[in-house]
């Protein structure tokens, strides 16, 4: 696919690094800075244009009369939005905008065909939504959803004095009696796609795939927490910190605001009037051990300033036994961070990157499946996949035991209308199902490239 990415700031530098690594698109980049624009052409193969978004000859530089995706990734909404409508005039591509502030989120739907948007990304929104479906499943540390959210690969740590410390992948599944499937395993630095004789370790992050209600089944056998939170506390009181209160209010959790503008303070008041909004700083210890810290069934530093973020999440650590999540904004930081034990962390940037690069693999079709839904997993060293099987497909029809599959890949569930299959080896494939595969391998476009 001939693909325009328009911006390059960090999450156009990481669709930039996430689609070149693909091999299947020409990627163009453009920005007004020149520098910025050679480092990206000198680090992946792309081409880059230098130039104004707002001057349709930029476009026309860029390719945009024969390309088929325009993303639009500047700061500025109105600038995406501009650029998309340009490209809709000039080359009828489909379009894809980043768009933040919460009044336009109100009436885009009004006219995202005129512009000829395909997809609209609120990089706050999406954030929000990322952790409060990890309250509602406080143990866990990632969830991702599959199959219209009838499947969850779920990421928890194994605690000390597990029940499954020292058992192996098949042992477990002989003493724990649950429809699930364990599809990756990170300890330390490394990541493996276990088979039956992997043993795992306490400390180990542990990654299932399953039912919603098998996954809940699982987590109670093993002792993980699978309740809700009750209330959580929030430091920083900006876009985020809005639409994570206003999900979590409409489920019942209680919150609390810690902002320390005063004017930022009195809005969310009114935006949020079910909300408890504190005018404090919060990354005094003294303000947080005051709102009551120590009682608080979860913690979400959502400053804007990684440092700050890192601190108060190791503060109340040492105050509380509740979740933690810490928003995270300069993805260089991605190798420390687990290191610091952290609980869960948010990159804003890298889930806005994902879900582009998610709608990007999707239009790629192919003749014998397509992508449904993709997720990066693993701390990032490997993917899970999710394809619809056409009648065409070389694995339809075949015992999984006889499909010769490549390496550090596992076919981990079956979603045949409806219902949830953890498949084993005689399990058959059919045309109709979408089928999970998790993989450490990147660029997987079509369900042939599982096979050797």
């Amino acid at each position: 696919m001939k693909i325009i990415i328009v911006g390059c700031g960090k999450v156009g530098q990481k669709l930039a690094e996430k689609l070149s690594q693909e091999n299947e698109h020409d990627i163009t980049v453009v920005d007004l800075r020149r520098k910025v624009i050679e480092n990206l052409i000198n680090q992946y193969d792309i081409m880059g244009v230098a130039g104004s978004c707002c001057e349709l000859d930029t476009l026309i530089d860029a390719g945009v009369e024969d390309a088929d995706i325009l993303i639009a990734v500047t700061g500025s909404d109105e600038l995406n939005l501009l650029t998309c409508l340009m490209a809709k005039k000039a080359g009828g591509c489909q379009t894809i905008a980043r768009v933040r502030k919460p009044e336009y989120r109100k009436t885009l739907h009004l006219f995202k065909e005129d512009l000829g948007l395909a997809m609209i990304i609120n990089p706050e929104l999406t954030a929000a939504t990322e952790i409060a479906r990890i309250l509602r499943f406080p143990s866990a540390i990632q969830i991702d959803t599959f199959a219209k959210g009838r499947v969850e690969i779920m990421k928890f740590r194994l605690p000390e004095n597990s029940a499954l410390d020292n058992l192996s992948i098949a042992q477990m599944s002989q003493k724990i009696d649950s429809d699930i499937l364990v599809c990756g395993v990170v300890r330390g630095d490394e990541a493996f796609i276990p088979g039956g004789d992997f043993v795992l370790k306490s400390g180990d992050y542990v990654s299932i795939v399953a039912s919603i209600k098998s996954g809940a089944d699982f987590s109670k056998k093993i002792g993980i927490k699978t309740n809700r939170v009750k209330d959580t506390i929030i430091v920083g009181g900006g876009e985020i910190a809005y639409y994570l209160a206003k999900q979590l209010l409409a489920t019942g959790i209680n919150v609390k605001i810690i902002e320390k503008d005063p004017a930022r303070s009195d809005e969310l008041c009114q935006l949020l009037p079910k909300a408890t909004i504190i005018n404090a700083d919060g990354t005094e210890n003294r303000v947080l051990l005051e709102e009551g810290i120590e009682y608080a069934e979860s913690f979400v530093a959502l400053t804007n300033i990684d440092e700050e973020n890192i601190l108060l999440s190791l503060f109340a650590k040492s105050k509380t036994k509740g979740k933690l999540i810490t928003k995270i904004n300069r993805i260089a930081y991605d190798e420390v961070i687990p290191n610091l034990n952290l609980d869960t962390t948010i990159y804003p940037k890298n889930i806005t990157a994902d879900y582009i690069v998610k709608f990007v693999r999707a239009k790629n079709n192919s003749i014998g499946s397509n992508i449904e839904t993709m997720h990066i997993i693993l701390d990032g060293k490997a993917e899970a996949l999710e394809f619809r099987i056409r009648e065409n497909s070389p694995i339809a029809g075949v015992p999984i035991e006889k499909l010769n599959l490549k390496d550090n890949l596992l076919i981990a569930c079956i979603n045949r209308n409806g219902k949830i299959i953890i498949p084993k080896g005689k399990d058959i494939i059919l045309a109709g199902d979408t089928v999970i595969v998790v993989t450490a391998r990147a660029g997987f476009t079509d369900i042939k490239d599982i096979l050797k």
